[in-house]
């Protein structure tokens, strides 16, 4: 019999629709104003906290909804946002220096809802707010690193090769050799232009020591900065995501600038900290023969430096560098044998044969960690930027007991919450070179929510006018298409809803406006091809047969080539491009769904199989 769904096609739809509203059901709830209190390097937040918190609260009179310990942070949601900016400045009174107070939204979905992973739809920046930053790589220190290693690799290869030299020194913004006579400087120069082709080798004179200089070459010097910034544009990525941050948005901008913007954060200072934290580790020999004392008071070895531990005591160690943190491929947190913190690290293949090779030939040696962080300055540069400020400290000092591969801890560490933030630095990758932020907004909630209502009241609009021509025009048939209207948004957003990372801004508004039209765009065709095998004479249930079948053709071509559209603005675009691609994207397959399957199931329901003369069409 003609227009008859089987079972399984209702419960499908049922299914369908019913999953899709679970999982949108949380945008319905809102979010409440909250503060998330987290801690600075070295300090955990506990229960001592959330007390302090709350009796500073209540004493200020400020009313608390809830709060609450959430994944090593503490949560606390107010009923409005006056009592929310009222309560930061109390609660980041009330704690010490060691804490992060941030102002935050907390979703308000209930726990039935969390229990089977539903939560409410990601905002981008320009509907929920946020932070915008923009970034600027220190380039001078990419190149000075890259001359560092320069000249450390100039000794390795002069050695080898028994080519004696007075000296290899940073000047002049490349790398000084000096040698006691020229035939071993027209050697060294014929060897060095063999192993390093991307430099420019020429001869320099120094009184009594003859010389080679070597300088990068214009195109290294170009791919040296397009490396560093590059690189640092992907451990930004990595560190947002250690963030948690949902849709982020990280791109370069220029040759040595990196925009970004982190939807929902209100308070800047927690990104900084981890953004702009310049943190990687090196690995030295201590220089057992100095006196550590003579070294305090200046008298340094040469060939060695002077460095301090935790405790402030003097330690001298080896300028020579046996291993930076960008050999560093992954990082955790635990415990040791004796319960104390400990960081586990992971070398790659090149990291690991050097590390290898290193203590195979130097084990009964002290080896220390050095780590080391740039932060902003007091004082300003020419361009009037803040200066970057390099502090070091040696966090661990072991024997070498044997030859160590690609896998080690290091020990020392004062408290598992230090030990957990080292971890997630290096986890995410060591800068290239130091970023400075250049420049920084925040996008308050108040401008988003003005968006987020613009925005609903244009696609309130268009679906109101979009339902009111269906009904007029197709009667009864436009009442099933704008069922079907309906279901179609709830079956977008419960999508967007699901789907990790997925993040709804004005562009994806646009794009759930325009797949409005569509939809209704394929019930037309479908609607109209049913008339005319009416006016042909056919009879009711093969007018709809006819008609559902011959317009898939047509729908599905329309539609295949505006979602291959899509997939390529979502290749090349970035940002907002993104957005506006999934969101139309999902809202082709859900209007496909809905228009084709969704509507025929209701109209097999209400007229299929019956003896009809006329439709409501």
């Amino acid at each position: 019999m003609l227009n008859r769904y089987p079972l399984w096609k209702y419960l499908m739809v049922i299914l369908v629709i019913t999953i899709s509203f679970l999982y949108a059901a949380p945008n319905l709830f809102g979010e409440d104003p909250a503060l998330q209190v987290s801690g600075s390097r070295g300090t955990q937040v506990s229960s001592e906290t959330l007390v302090q918190a709350q009796q500073s609260l209540t004493q200020a009179g400020i009313d608390v909804k809830s709060a609450a310990l959430e994944n090593d942070q503490l949560l606390i949601r107010f009923t409005n946002t006056d009592d929310q900016l009222r309560g930061k400045d109390i609660v980041s009174e009330a704690l010490s220096d060691d804490y992060i107070t941030a102002l935050n939204l907390a979703p308000s979905t209930p726990a039935w809802l969390e229990a089977i992973g539903a939560g409410p739809l990601k905002l981008g920046l320009d509907l929920r707010g946020g932070v915008h930053f923009l970034m600027e790589v220190d380039m001078d220190e990419a190149l000075s690193r890259v001359q560092e290693q320069t000249v450390q690799d100039f000794r390795t290869e002069l050695r080898q090769e028994r080519l004696r030299y007075s000296g290899v020194l940073n000047r002049d913004g490349g790398t000084l050799v000096l040698f006691r006579d020229a035939d071993t400087r027209d050697k060294a120069i014929s060897h060095l232009r063999q192993q390093y082709p991307e430099l420019v080798f020429t001869t320099r004179d120094n009184g009594d020591n003859v010389g080679l200089f070597a300088v990068m070459s214009e195109q290294r010097l170009k791919e040296v900065k397009e490396y560093a910034l590059q690189q640092n544009i992907t451990i930004i990525r990595n560190r947002v995501n250690e963030l948690g941050v949902a849709e982020p948005l990280v791109q370069r901008q220029g040759a040595e600038r990196i925009v970004v913007q982190l939807p929902g954060i209100q308070d800047t200072a927690r990104a900084k900290e981890i953004l702009g934290a310049t943190a990687t580790l090196e690995f030295r020999l201590v220089d057992e023969r100095a006196d550590a004392a003579a070294a305090a008071a200046g008298r340094v070895p040469p060939g060695s430096e002077l460095f301090s531990d935790r405790n402030g005591r003097a330690v001298v160690l080896q300028k020579r560098v046996i291993l930076t943190g960008e050999h560093i491929v992954d990082a955790n947190s635990g415990m040791d044998e004796f319960s104390r913190p400990q960081v586990n690290i992971s070398l790659d293949a090149p990291g690991g044969s050097r590390m290898a090779d290193f203590t195979k030939d130097n084990v009964g040696k002290a080896m220390a960690t050095v780590f080391t962080e740039y932060k902003p300055g007091d004082e300003l540069t020419a361009e009037g930027k803040p200066t970057l400020r390099k502090e070091q400290e040696v966090i661990n000092v072991a024997t070498i007991q044997s030859r160590l591969g690609r896998s080690f801890r290091i020990t020392g560490i004062d408290s598992m919450a230090e030990a957990q933030n080292l971890a997630l630095l290096l986890r995410a990758g060591a800068l290239i070179a130091p970023i400075q932020i250049v420049e920084e907004r925040t996008i308050g909630p108040s401008l988003g929510k003005q968006n987020v209502e613009n925005g609903l009241l244009a696609m309130i609009y268009g679906l109101l006018a979009v339902v009111l021509f269906m009904a007029i025009y197709y009667r009864k048939f436009g009442l099933v298409a704008n069922v079907a209207l309906l279901a179609n948004l709830v079956i977008i957003i419960g999508i967007m809803s699901m789907v990790p990372g997925a993040t709804m801004t004005l562009p994806g508004i646009a794009g759930i406006v325009l797949t409005i039209g569509m939809s209704v765009d394929a019930n037309v065709l479908i609607f109209e091809r049913i008339r005319e095998e009416l006016r042909d004479g056919r009879s009711v249930q093969q007018a709809i047969h006819i008609g559902y079948e011959k317009a898939f053709g047509t729908i599905a071509d329309a539609n295949i080539t505006t979602f291959l559209t899509a997939i390529i603005l979502f290749a090349v675009g970035t940002g907002p491009i993104k957005g506006f691609a999934v969101t139309l994207m999902i809202g082709i397959l859900a209007s496909m769904f809905t228009a084709i399957v969704g509507t025929r199931a209701v109209v097999n329901l209400i007229w299929g199989g019956k003896r009809l003369k006329k439709l409501s069409i």
